[in-house]
């Protein structure tokens, strides 16, 4: 294994030596290489003592070196392969660096690099250092002007931070032009683009009456492809003055389509840089699912403007006080936009599948870390989801007026600065007058908490008691846990008629529903004027980023689906029934390899699947089974053969008990046109539901239809619901159809993206020979993260049953790949690890293969710090 990297600690913070007041950059692009000129007015930070001052630096070439306007000798500075050392004996110093970098080798994605003959930048978390030499930290704030001189006939595009303040020619064929920012800013957040570009214009007046001019740049043959994103972004400018009070800035905001991105976007200021997967949308060419990804992406980076920008973080573990906080802004933004109850099942599915595996795995951190090898590896469903989470906690306790104080203090004091987790919840707690020190444990402590509820009910004095324990598993890097803040939100049915029962609080005020905090090991709580023994809904709205799963029957989950006035409740209610009836089945399976659907369930699925709602999208995900990464979760030790065999049979068989009711809703007539509105999108999510269970009883009359919606579909969302699931059946029609999708849309890489993607996660047992063949595939290219994902990513986390095959040919794969992305792009290699580095929960032949294969990656020489990291950390487990 590679000699252990460096561990940084939060504990160890110190402040800068030295700040950088002001930097004025020069990019001079040419053929063969990059020149920056990076002049930079320096001021040390009293009282730090006189000391050098290192920047940071990697694969940059140095040229000259100049302090006060003299040219320094060789032996007047200390160069490494990552800091440049000066010896400052003044407080304020001017310093010229010239360097030279090749964007064009630069497969990192960070820093400055080439996509598509495209300029463009990523240095967010630390590739400012990959361009000239920094004081590359987020708490290192300044005011940037930078100017671009390139070929005008490649480049007549030429974009950085902040407002346009000049531009020119310089002869016949090069051209210069220059931005400057007018807010300080962290390097993470610089931002340049160059390139042949097109443009989408349009404006947003603020709230004080400022026209700002709104820019998309896409590739030309995407120019029809950005309307979705425009209105979008106007949405979003609209609702968070609404909603928080929070106005733009500058002149101009702008957002670049870039094909070759490690990340979905980046909020640099002024100048967002997008995964064109990201912003890109057409109904011809994009799925519904796709259209809501860039309508909350698109507001994501936005909101960044203020909580990231304005106000940024001190430091890297601070990294959740910005991404936690926006994630629980864009998800408010897209419950407005659509529907809340389907946006909510959404966030919460994507914690539960995923989040929850990452919080019990090696890599299992707060969601601010105490310390770190690779910043990189700690962008995580922990410090975005959990921490998204959190924040929504912040806002159930305090209520939307409190929040708002809070949030309105905390950017009133802190513009401008670089801050802290705890100044977040300090202004919170000031601006309410609240004591929040007990709820910062949430900042503090990794793992999900596990919630029990007992309940007694005194029918003689009418009061219900429910005692609720909670414990957070302990690890070996945190063997001591301690009692959380945690908001139970509950009301009351009736167990009879379904209807809410009311219940008194201590004030004698009549309820129906209330939040309790629960911030012990065991706290009772007593609710009084219960007029008869009820069902008690727990949690409503998922109130707490918990485990819980109360005693409840089969039978009793069936009335909560059918009856709680909770939305969310009500999918959680069929969610428990499956999750029931498949942990039941599995034992079942081992025992005679047969699976046979209760009638609980099957009379359940027919009840919601005949109603007529009026939030179709909420009914399709009542009507889905859980995904296996959710049911995994719930198993120790996790099997898969009888995880992925229980939950395909019950699909048949429930396939096969509501025939007649999946034929009704087939029968509806297809939109004529394509909107993307809540109401079309549950239309569709709804009968290609019906579609894919149809194509579960492997009839070809079901085949016959997918064949004929694919052909017919008017909009990606119709055409790849039936091309996925005759590509996941046995039809022989999914040769056919799958030929027709790639002749129809092969020069459209977002497109051939998802024909990677259905392939790679079929369940059919030709699907690991196809993934081997298809990496072969003139289209793949491991370089661009995009397919790689689609390909690689979504084999091993979206098909179980062939990532884990007991000859251990999946991990296999993985790790050859992971070996090989090592030294072209560390920060995807690391990426790609969790299938494999998760290895402990599984029996004990995958077990084995699995560490052989981690084993196999940490003996490799020239390990990035980025994957050692994750690989160390797997096998410490």
């Amino acid at each position: 294994m590679t000699s252990q990297p460096k561990t940084i600690y939060r504990q160890d913070y110190t402040p800068p030596a030295y700040w950088i007041e002001s930097v004025d950059l020069t990019f001079d692009l040419q053929s063969e290489f990059t020149q920056v000129t990076n002049r930079m007015r320096i001021k040390r930070n009293h009282p730090a003592p006189a000391q050098a001052l290192v920047l940071q630096g990697v694969d940059v070439e140095l040229l000259s070196v100049t302090v006060q306007g003299r040219l320094l000798a060789a032996d007047e500075y200390q160069l490494t392969p990552t800091t440049l050392t000066l010896h400052l004996i003044t407080d304020e110093a001017d310093i010229c660096l010239i360097t030279r970098i090749h964007p064009a080798t630069n497969t990192s994605l960070e820093g400055l690099y080439i996509s598509n003959g495209m300029y463009c930048t990523q240095c967010e978390a630390e590739g400012f250092r990959k361009i000239t030499y920094y004081l590359d930290r987020p708490d290192v704030m300044a005011l940037f002007t930078t100017k671009i001189i390139a070929d005008k006939q490649q480049y007549p595009v030429l974009l950085s931070n902040g407002n346009l303040i000049g531009e020119g020619d310089i002869d016949a064929h090069r051209h210069w032009v220059q931005w400057q920012d007018p807010f300080k800013k962290p390097c993470y957040l610089f931002a340049l683009v160059a390139g042949s570009l097109s443009c989408v214009t349009d404006h947003f007046v603020t709230q004080s009456g400022r026209e700002v001019a709104l820019k998309i740049f896409v590739e030309p043959q995407d120019i029809d492809k950005v309307d979705h994103a425009m209105l979008s972004l106007k949405n979003a400018m609209r609702w968070d003055e609404q909603v928080y009070g929070r106005e733009y800035d500058l002149d101009i905001f702008m957002i670049v389509a870039v094909s070759h991105f490690n990340m979905g976007a980046m909020e640099n200021k002024g100048l967002n840089i997008f995964n064109t997967s990201c912003v890109l949308a057409h109904p011809k060419t994009t799925t519904d699912t796709g259209f809501q990804r860039v309508e909350g992406v698109v507001a994501h980076e936005y909101f960044h403007n203020w909580s990231g920008n304005r106000v940024t973080c001190r430091d890297w573990f601070q990294l959740s006080l910005k991404e936690g906080f926006t994630v629980f802004r864009d998800q408010c933004f897209s419950a407005d936009m659509g529907s809340e109850a389907v946006q909510r099942v959404q966030d919460v599915n994507l914690l539960r599948s995923l989040q929850f595996a990452e919080d019990a795995g090696p890599m299992a951190h707060a969601i601010r870390p105490d310390s770190y090898i690779e910043i990189n590896n700690f962008y995580t469903l922990t410090v975005y989801e959990k921490g998204a989470e959190v924040v929504r906690m912040l806002h159930t306790l305090l209520g939307a007026q409190g929040f708002r104080r809070g949030t309105d203090l905390y950017f009133a004091r802190h513009d401008g600065q670089a801050v802290t987790c705890d100044d977040f919840v300090q202004a919170m707690a000031d601006a309410n007058k609240i004591d929040l020190t007990h709820f910062q444990r949430w900042y503090q402590q990794s793992g999900t908490p596990e919630v029990t509820v007992q309940q007694h009910y005194d029918a003689s004095t009418q009061t219900l008691q429910l005692t609720f324990k909670q414990h957070t598993p302990a690890t070996a890097r945190q063997p001591d846990t301690l009692p959380l803040s945690i908001p139970i939100r509950l009301g009351l049915l009736d167990a009879n008629s379904g209807q809410p029962l009311s219940f008194a609080d201590t004030d004698h005020h009549a309820l129906q529903e209330k939040v309790f905090i629960l911030t012990q090991a065991q706290q009772a709580f007593s609710l009084a004027q219960v007029q008869a023994e009820p069902l008690v809904s727990l949690f409503r709205g998922f109130s707490a980023p918990v485990k819980f799963n109360p005693a409840y029957t089969p039978k009793q989950w069936a009335f909560l689906m059918a009856n709680d006035t909770d939305p969310f409740n009500r999918w959680e209610a069929a969610t428990q029934l499956y999750v029931q009836e498949i942990q039941q089945q599995c034992q079942q399976w081992r025992a005679d390899k047969k699976v046979q659907l209760s009638t609980e369930v099957c009379e359940a699925f027919a009840h919601v699947l005949s109603q007529s709602l009026d939030d179709q999208a909420g009914q399709a995900q009542m009507l889905t089974l859980p995904g296996y990464a959710y049911l995994a979760g719930l198993q120790t030790p996790i099997d898969v053969d009888a995880l992925c065999a229980v939950r395909e049979q019950l699909q048949q068989q429930l396939a096969a008990a509501v025939l007649p009711l999946l034929e009704q809703h087939l029968q509806q007539p297809l939109a004529i046109e394509y909107q993307a509105t809540a109401a079309q999108i549950g239309q569709r999510a709804l009968r290609n539901l019906c579609l894919h269970y149809w194509v579960k009883t492997q009839t070809p009359a079901a085949y016959e239809a997918c064949r004929q919606q694919f052909y017919a579909a008017n909009n990606m969302t119709d055409q790849y619901a039936a091309l996925t699931a005759l590509v996941h059946s046995p039809s022989p029609l999914k040769v056919e159809v799958l030929a027709a999708f790639y002749q129809q849309w092969q020069h459209e890489p977002l497109v051939m993206d998802q024909w990677f993607t259905v392939q790679a996660t079929s369940p059919q047992p030709d699907a690991f020979a196809t993934v081997q063949q298809l990496m072969q595939h003139a289209l793949f290219d491991r370089k661009n993260p995009n397919r790689l994902r689609a390909l690689l990513s979504a084999f091993c986390r979206s098909n179980p049953l062939h990532f884990h095959r007991m000859d251990g040919a999946g991990y296999q794969l993985l790790a050859d790949e992971v070996i090989a992305l090592n030294t072209i792009n560390p920060l995807i290699a690391a990426r790609l690890l969790p299938p494999l580095s998760e290895w402990a929960p599984h029996l004990p032949q995958r077990q084995s293969l699995m560490r052989a294969q981690l084993q196999r990656i940490a003996s490799h020489s020239g390990l990035s710090a980025d994957v050692y990291e994750v690989v160390s950390r797997a096998l410490e487990a």
